[in-house]
């Protein structure tokens, strides 16, 4: 009799509950939303009880629709959206409203942090920079800001282990979640006992952290109860969403290179060994794969680039200015564009960096303009690939998804300007199949997570490099040149 195994993906919109087979194969999805709240300008939060009741609600719509017994679900796998603050209490209650991935409110913070311990030993210790978005300054926020809250603090965990204390009552988490929090030592994969010490929050606060795949809790008899699944049902660690997705779209074992071309960019390589750029341009990680590791580079704005380009001068006709983009020359005859319209964190961790069309002439038409917007993107992302591969990282297999990769001529951009081969892929259920294999892993149907990424194929035509590559490769060293000349001059502007 076939085996069943359920992964949940806490996103920030809403959380997808999928259920797979042991072979791998998806028998169905439910997905339940909620709020995301802005009380200021540039805060993000959520209210966990949204994402536990979601979570409840996902999962008894899907095993009512699949038709399928909780009984036959042999363990249950979690992801979602990483660095989210949840402050329980002693009695494990939620204290505030969740700070999220994407709140921006922890500057001065983050700038107090990398005093305190020093920028050099930063990295040395945690494999990564202090950036706002990651979850130890908005523990040192709440304390500058919210001491009455702060002092009621017992517990941190993410929003994913929040999720996990709800279904079965254990304080848990796993590395590549615990990477993002700015607390762990990325190397050793553990709490970095001297950065607790030095920020003076207290250890006792933090989960223990296992690998992904491990079993560390079982359904309790009320998280039972809530989401009708059956109490002693394993749950395995999971991961953060990266890690997740990574699992899911078969980016498992070094060589094999993601990039995704949607709202935002993410460049993602796994590394059997660990790697960590020296300034802390490129996020270094545990990945999902036991005593594996992740480099991951992150633009801001990539397909997003291109709808704000067709939402303000192309009247949302995607296919017109695929066209009219395919019409214009490789290079766009000089005209180049930088795509920082929301700050850039890779290669450039500045908020105040914007987006600029340099090099217009009265040759340039609208074609031109569409596919400089589609070049400086495909720049964009191969900063973050002359990064991993400066660190020894090549690519043998580099995968591309996202709703850009419906391009073609997008696929040849990529594929011309980074002077390797890529392939479209459909990711499919995402974040949340990763958990799912992550609990297939855990519950014995594959032998390890590398096994369990083999079963998702790249089936996409490969797309080679062109002859356009040479052009590229100038025009790439011109745009290279471009952010370093106007970084004072993005200083200060509103």
């Amino acid at each position: 009799m076939a085996a069943y195994f359920l992964g949940v993906d806490v996103g920030t919109s809403g959380t997808k509950a999928v259920l797979i087979r042991d072979n791998g194969s998806i028998m169905g999805s439910a997905s339940e939303s909620y709020p995301l709240y802005t009380p200021r300008p540039l805060w993000s939060e959520q209210d966990p009880h949204d994402w536990w009741q979601a979570t409840c609600a996902a999962i008894r719509r899907l095993l009512i629709e699949t038709g399928i017994s909780a009984h036959r679900i042999e363990t249950v796998g979690l992801t979602g959206q990483m660095h989210g603050l949840v402050l329980l209490d002693g009695a494990g209650e939620v204290i505030r409203p969740a700070i999220l991935w994407n709140d921006q409110r922890t500057a001065a913070q983050c700038r107090k942090m990398t005093e305190t311990i020093g920028a050099k030993e930063v990295i040395e210790r945690l494999g990564n920079p202090i950036l706002a978005g990651f979850t130890a300054p908005k523990i040192v926020w709440v304390r500058d800001e919210e001491p009455k809250a702060y002092a009621r603090a017992a517990k941190v965990l993410l929003p994913k282990d929040y999720v996990r204390y709800r279904l079965t009552g254990a304080f848990a988490m796993d590395v590549s979640d615990a990477s993002g929090t700015a607390l762990f030592n990325v190397g050793r994969r553990e709490w970095d006992t001297d950065t607790l010490s030095d920020l003076e929050i207290p250890p006792e606060w933090m989960p223990d952290v296992f690998e992904s795949p491990e079993r560390c809790a079982e359904i309790s008899a009320e998280g039972a109860a809530a989401s009708s699944l059956i109490e002693g049902t394993p749950v395995v660690a999971g991961a953060g969403d990266q890690a997740a997705g990574a699992v899911g779209a078969g980016i498992v074992r070094e060589g094999v290179i993601s990039v995704t071309l949607g709202t935002s960019g993410v460049v993602f390589a796994a590394s059997d060994a660990y790697r960590v750029e020296p300034s802390g341009k490129l996020h270094a990680f545990c990945h999902a794969v036991p005593n594996g590791w992740h480099l991951m580079g992150v633009m801001l704005s990539a397909a997003g680039s291109f709808e704000w380009f067709a939402s303000t001068f192309g009247d949302n006709d995607y296919d017109a200015l695929n066209a009219a983009a395919a019409e214009a020359p490789a290079g766009s005859e000089g005209l180049t564009f930088l795509p920082y319209l929301s700050g850039e964190r890779t290669p450039h961790a500045d908020p105040n960096a914007r987006g600029v069309f340099f090099g217009i002439t009265l040759r340039h038409g609208k074609g031109h303009f569409a596919r400089a917007v589609m070049e400086g993107v495909a720049y964009g992302l191969k900063d973050s690939l002359e990064l991993m591969h400066g660190l020894g990282i090549s690519a043998s297999d580099l995968r591309v998804s996202g709703g850009g990769a419906r391009s073609g001529l997008w696929l040849q951009i990529l594929a011309d300007v980074f002077g390797e081969p890529v392939r479209a892929v459909n990711p499919g259920e995402g974040a949340a199949y990763g958990a799912a294999l992550l609990a297939a892993v855990g519950g014995g149907a594959f032998a390890s997570v590398k096994d369990a990424g083999n079963v998702v194929k790249a089936e996409g035509e490969m797309i080679e490099p062109g002859p356009a590559s040479e052009e590229y490769a100038k025009a790439y060293e011109r745009f290279g040149r471009l952010y370093p000349a106007l970084k004072e001059h993005f200083e200060g502007i509103g």
